[in-house]
């Protein structure tokens, strides 16, 4: 599993138009993509700021969809629109949260170049705190 939480923060005046590409990334992302377990977008406290959480079976379905077709044709409006994100990896405390522990993985050898481009500048990010490998004994703690 790989979540992310992603915090963005967009340019003043461009709000309508990001919300209006979140939901088509929503629709497009839940739609083509088999891997995705969660991926959902949210209004911050602050004006102009938002979150995503992306959630997906593995490391290579989370490249997938940075990959995918509709990611990619909306990455040059997003880019002109976001004025700053920063990604977050993040892990689900089990027994609190539906979703798998966040988990490293390899790229498939026959990943092509925007794979791992994409993979060179979103590496994963598991913090050693998170004990995992999980044991029951660790759960109850």
């Amino acid at each position: 599993m790989t979540t992310i939480l992603a915090h963005i923060r967009v340019h003043p005046g461009t709000e309508v138009r990001f919300e209006e590409l979140a939901r088509e990334l929503y629709a497009a992302t839940h739609g083509r993509e088999s891997e995705v377990r969660r991926y959902e977008y949210w209004r911050g406290a602050e004006p102009g700021s938002y979150y995503t959480l992306l959630a997906f079976s593995d490391y290579p379905a989370f490249l997938a969809h940075q990959t995918s077709t509709h990611h990619e044709d909306a990455g040059p409006e997003l880019s002109r629109i976001i004025e700053s994100i920063r990604l977050e990896w993040v892990d689900p405390i089990q027994g609190a949260s539906v979703l798998p522990a966040s988990e490293s993985a390899p790229l498939p050898d026959d990943a092509d170049e925007r794979t791992v481009r994409y993979a060179k500048a979103i590496p994963p990010a598991i913090a050693s705190w998170w004990q995992h490998p999980r044991s029951e004994r660790a759960l109850r703690r």
